[in-house]
């Protein structure tokens, strides 16, 4: 992850010299490739990092809304970042990691995600009372190593997506999950 933030970081030093000769829609093309689709990038193995290393990739991902929107560097970032429709760096992977499990659980995943992945209903153990509330089996770990790969996935789409989880199709959570992001 610091790789990832001084890649930024020297990204944008590089752009923000340039901006002045770019027209607009070529700068934020330019900070979309290498800006924010470095952050997005396998970003849900992110899960479970510390805090101090998420906060020094939202500090990219507040630089590169500065830079699109010409914010001053003492302007107030979360009206900026709301007006993009981002969501800050945990709940992004927080998202991302939710949308695989939804798609698991629908059918579109492919095999390697969808054979990890159940609900208490669908498990062979006794009926539970959450079994109706379309909740993961979390497998149980003996190391803190495996707990951030195998209990991410369940307890992520738990708290994501919980309020809106009876919903069939995965435009109508998004549009749910989105609207709740802040």
């Amino acid at each position: 992850m610091a790789a990832l933030c001084r890649t930024g970081f020297y990204h944008l030093r590089q752009l923000r010299s340039m901006l002045r000769s770019l027209t607009h829609e070529a700068a934020r093309t330019l900070i979309q490739a290498f800006i924010s689709s470095r952050l997005d990038y396998c970003n849900s193995l992110h899960y479970g990092v510390s805090d101090s290393l998420i906060r020094r990739v939202q500090s990219v991902q507040k630089a590169d809304a500065r830079l699109r929107t010409g914010a001053g560097r003492r302007d107030h970032i979360s009206p900026v970042l709301r007006k993009l429709h981002w969501l800050p760096v945990q709940r992004r992977v927080d998202y991302k990691l939710a949308c695989f499990v939804f798609s698991s659980l629908s059918g579109h995943a492919t095999p390697y995600l969808a054979d990890d992945i159940h609900l208490v209903s669908e498990s062979h153990r006794r009926r539970l009372h959450s079994s109706t509330d379309r909740l993961c089996v979390v497998p149980r770990t003996h190391n803190t190593f495996g707990e951030g790969a195998s209990l991410s996935p369940g307890r992520v789409f738990g708290t994501v997506f919980r309020p809106i989880c009876t919903t069939r199709t995965l435009h109508t959570t998004v549009s749910g999950v989105n609207s709740k992001r802040f």
